[in-house]
């Protein structure tokens, strides 16, 4: 791997990069969430992290219901709407988070698309490692019947790229990916290594934590030897993130393959900034774009140049 230690973003070059709504954000998440959480015990860990969220859950939106259930044997949160089903993975390192923590994301989603969500409340590691948390997501997909969606943040957003190759099925009519950690190693990862809210010693953590072998394309879909019967596929990142460059280098895989995807870079954004979505201006248009690309994946309007 080369060196590209010279290229390493300083404290000082991230002031100029993020606004000062998002470093509001950032610290507002660091006050609940430090920074050296990923040391403390997983059961502390939850604890955090859930309390966290809570203090960004912005409630239910009016006219949205929803109702817990089991689903192939995994516990998951049906918010009421039409068809397609939107299935959705939540993010949390694979390690925290659950129906409660994107709760109100899932919600949102629900409201502004008219669409059926389905949150999924997989096995977290290190009690159920590699392929737990995958086998509960691709249970759920196969048991959900008529055309889906896959959507996801983070980890959830690599538990969705492995299930959208895992099923390689048309009924997938297209899948989100919310700055994915797809397993590569590419520039942002060493340029990023110190960027606010992850660092790339928390996404090793996380990977070790995990137990999966890095080169397993359902743990890391960029490690996959074909692309072909992809959905049609939008991958975002955030630019201040170690795992930026897995969303670019995974929709050219699959426009190589001939299939259709894009990937989007966030100016300025960190990783987590779905909990931005009220707050920031970028984190807001985002999750618009999220919102407006599932809404025409779901009647096979969507296309590649068509980005809001």
């Amino acid at each position: 791997m080369p060196d590209t230690s010279h290229n390493i973003i300083t404290p000082a070059e991230y002031q100029r990069l993020i606004a000062p709504e998002t470093w509001a954000f950032i610290r507002r998440t660091e006050a609940a969430y430090p920074p050296d959480t990923a040391t403390l015990t997983i059961a502390d860990q939850r604890r955090i992290y859930d309390a966290m969220c809570r203090t960004f859950h912005h409630g239910t939106p009016p006219g949205v219901t929803s109702r817990d259930e089991t689903v192939a044997g995994v516990p998951c949160r049906r918010y009421s709407g039409k068809g397609p089903v939107v299935i959705y993975f939540h993010g949390g390192g694979f390690v925290v988070g659950g129906l409660d923590s994107h709760d109100d994301v899932c919600a949102e989603i629900c409201a502004a698309t008219g669409l059926e969500v389905l949150a999924v409340d997989y096995r977290l590691c290190p009690e159920h490692p590699h392929p737990a948390a995958f086998d509960d997501c691709l249970a759920v997909a196969r048991a959900t019947p008529g055309p889906i969606l896959l959507a996801g943040d983070s980890a959830g957003g690599a538990l969705a790229a492995a299930v959208a190759a895992a099923l390689s099925d048309p009924r997938v009519l297209g899948q989100v990916l919310i700055y994915p950690g797809l397993g590569g190693h590419g520039a942002s990862y060493q340029r990023h290594a110190q960027a606010p809210m992850l660092t790339a010693d928390d996404v090793d953590f996380y990977a070790r934590i995990r137990g999966a072998d890095r080169n397993d394309p359902t743990a890391a879909p960029l490690m996959a030897t074909g692309f072909t019967g992809l959905p049609p596929t939008l991958a975002l990142a955030a630019e201040c993130d170690p795992l930026a460059d897995d969303a670019a280098a995974y929709a050219a895989r699959i426009t190589a393959a001939g299939g259709r995807a894009v990937a989007l870079t966030e100016p300025g954004l960190v990783h987590g900034y779905l909990r931005a979505r009220h707050t920031v201006a970028g984190a807001r248009a985002s999750f618009a774009r999220v919102t407006a690309t599932l809404s025409a994946m779901a009647t096979g309007q969507w296309q590649t140049g068509d980005q809001p």
